[in-house]
């Protein structure tokens, strides 16, 4: 439980109307699965989240970093800590030339639509991605042959300690779901991408094409958190997953969709730990047939 201290400090770093106590973690979640955060905090700025991440650092509070929450499992039982969301209040989009500068709020899709109306060509794959920008960057987040280590040029992010950094590409060491955000304590703040220019109307076809693509292949009328797993080496975890025969496989609200075997739903009443028993179940299914390790790309909370 969070101390009356610590939030009256809190309160000294951000307006009291963007904290909230005890903040249902299901209404910030694709998944809408999640119980209550002790503290929910909505973020206006750097400047704030360089003072918030000093702090609670400094107190050793548990904290945890959110944008859209569309690649997250909260338990049943909420998380016992602080929730830092860096959203809509930081979601700032600039383009200058074939430059595009965006907060770590930004939607990717909103990313995307902007590159669009300016004639830039790169960001097509993001235009049906529910994550946002510091999160599709955490992740190296990537659909139909596009993925953001290939416009990503800087990105500017806060250290436990305050410290403003900005690291190039290289330093990212991007791969496939990942980046070097995964294994050091650092927050992404804003992210420079730099696209190439193209025809306006081939941009917005291929936007239009890539996601009538995904509503044709994705469970989209359900909530989750896309992908449940990694690709594996050499397979592709829906297909495995079809193949052991766990199509439609349920427990309690959580499903193996029908319509793409590599989406676990929420059929309206799952719980975390429904979900975490179908993924279970599939991975235990999976490698006694197949002799393939499915590792889960959603985090857990």
């Amino acid at each position: 439980m969070i101390s009356a201290a610590v939030i009256e400090a809190l309160k000294g770093y951000v307006p009291e109307e963007n904290i909230s106590l005890q903040e249902k973690m299901a209404g910030h979640t694709t998944f809408r699965i999640g119980g209550p955060a002790d503290c929910f905090l909505q973020l206006e700025s750097e400047e704030q989240l360089r003072k918030v991440q000093k702090y609670l650092n400094l107190v050793e509070e548990p904290y945890f970093i959110l944008g859209n929450g569309s690649n997250l499992l909260v338990s049943d039982r909420g998380y016992q800590g602080i929730i830092l969301q860096i959203g809509q209040k930081m979601s700032r989009i600039q383009v200058s030339g074939n430059t595009i500068i965006a907060q770590a709020g930004a939607p990717l899709s909103q990313v995307s639509k902007a590159a669009y109306e300016h004639g830039l060509s790169g960001m097509e794959f993001a235009a049906g991605i529910p994550g946002t920008v510091g999160g599709g960057v955490v992740m190296n987040a990537g659909a139909y042959g596009g993925e953001m280590s290939q416009v990503v040029t800087m990105v500017r992010v806060v250290d436990k300690n305050g410290e403003i950094m900005e690291l190039d590409n290289s330093t990212m060491e991007f791969d496939y779901r990942y980046s070097a955000i995964k294994k050091y304590p650092f927050t992404v703040t804003e992210v420079t991408m730099k696209l190439t220019e193209g025809n306006k109307e081939e941009i917005r076809a291929r936007i239009k094409e890539l996601v009538a693509k995904r509503r044709e292949k994705q469970p989209l009328d359900y909530p989750s958190a896309g992908s449940t797993f990694k690709r594996p080496e050499g397979h592709f975890a829906g297909k495995l997953i079809m193949d052991a025969g766990m199509r439609g496989f349920q427990i309690g609200g959580a499903r193996v969709s029908d319509k793409h075997c590599g989406f676990i739903v929420n059929t309206g009443n799952a719980t975390a730990e429904d979900v975490k028993d179908v993924i279970a179940e599939v991975q235990d299914r999976v490698k006694e047939l197949f002799r393939v390790e499915l590792e889960p790309e959603i985090i857990f909370l």
